[in-house]
């Protein structure tokens, strides 16, 4: 097409159309499938709450009115489950919403926004759409590495994006890490700590962020209700922050970015902590048995502390993950492809119910021997 067609129409600014669109986990299987499990995108396998549901169906009768635009009942559950003041949390159309807002409120074109090599897409997405510099930094046996990190940062370094656990290897480091990551960032670089997968974490050496937040000027963790809470369909996070930072981020939102229906399920999920528990404990039961089960059949599995694992596939042409991956969908079983993070020969599996969990494995069990 010629330079004066393309003048006479509205064109995006320069390196918009340079951003590799997010591609999320794919939701159909081949045709003919009677029965589908979905455990692409690390969604609960025991769906939400009752209590949340029931929420959602009291808000039908008013649709016709806005939200509340502070979410304030929201940010008060999350306060009161938290031990967090409200007026430093921040809640936001998926926390995809929160990482879009640090990146427009303080990337200015040129400005370096650091994440590590197989961190969540998005965090490449938003720097590159604020105008910034996507700076991308080796890891060290799948997990980040905070002197790596460290010597990144450079005069134009102005944000780090630290997913801890790490989404697809479910890898983290322990919070001394993350302090010392902290404590080596100039005072004008801000650290996100991406904590989507925390409450799934049983480690005893792991903090979500929380007390890192509360005495630091330069730190923000984000969180979502997406995972333990089983509520990715209503795409609703929060942010907790000093009241510094929430108050720019506050100016340029939507205003009422977090629905009613939303916020009703929020509060009815997180105060639903047998809900929560039973979660956990169904994680607790199968991520150690996928684990184990998958590494018989001599498949290398990153260890993982999220609600899913990173399966390694042979370098044989015959049972790559490409393979894998039709095979599986063939029987109904819908994994991840995860060659955008730079593991094009493996598949991430959410942990999913009993019979989706045996089914994989067995499935699995008999590509390897065809």
């Amino acid at each position: 097409m010629s330079t004066e067609a393309v003048q006479d129409r509205p064109t995006p600014k320069p390196g918009v159309l340079d951003i590799a669109a997010y591609v999320p986990g794919k939701s159909t299987a081949s045709a003919g499938v009677s029965k589908i499990h979905k455990l692409s995108s690390n969604e609960n396998p025991l769906g939400a709450s009752d209590k949340a549901i029931a929420a959602v169906r009291d808000t039908a009768g008013h649709m016709e009115f806005y939200p509340d635009g502070s979410a304030t009942v929201l940010r008060e559950a999350i306060g009161e489950a938290y031990g967090l003041h409200p007026a430093n949390i921040l809640c936001t159309n998926g926390s995809d919403e929160a990482i879009g807002l640090l990146a427009q409120v303080y990337l200015q074109p040129g400005d370096e926004g650091i994440f590590t090599e197989h961190g969540f897409l998005v965090y490449r997405i938003y720097i590159q759409s604020a105008g910034g510099v996507p700076v991308v930094v080796k890891e060290k046996d799948e997990t980040a590495e905070v002197d790596a990190i460290l010597a990144a940062v450079t005069p134009r370094t102005k944000i780090v994006f630290l997913a801890n656990p790490n989404n697809p290897t479910g890898t983290y480091i322990p919070f001394a890490e993350v302090r010392r990551l902290h404590a080596g960032l100039p005072k004008n670089v801000l650290l996100v700590l991406d904590a989507a997968y925390a409450e799934y974490v049983r480690r005893e050496d792991y903090e979500s962020g929380v007390d890192l937040v509360k005495s630091a000027q330069n730190v923000v963790m984000t969180r979502t209700f997406s995972k333990i809470h089983g509520l990715g369909g209503m795409r609703i996070g929060w942010l907790y922050g000093p009241e510094h930072i929430l108050d720019p981020l506050n100016r340029v939102r939507g205003p009422f970015n977090v629905n009613a229906a939303a916020i009703a399920a929020g509060v009815a999920a997180i105060r639903d902590q047998a809900h929560v528990e039973k979660t956990v404990q169904h994680n607790e039961t199968w991520l150690p048995w996928l684990t184990e089960e998958l590494t018989k059949l001599g498949l290398r599995v990153t260890p993982s502390v999220g609600n899913f694992i990173l399966i390694h596939f042979p370098p044989a042409e015959a049972h790559s993950a490409a393979k894998a991956d039709d095979y599986l969908s063939a029987q109904g079983y819908i994994l991840r492809r995860v060659a955008g993070y730079g593991f094009p020969n493996a598949l991430r599996m959410t942990v999913g119910s009993e019979e989706a969990n045996r089914g994989v494995v067995a499935a699995l069990s008999d590509f390897l021997k065809t």
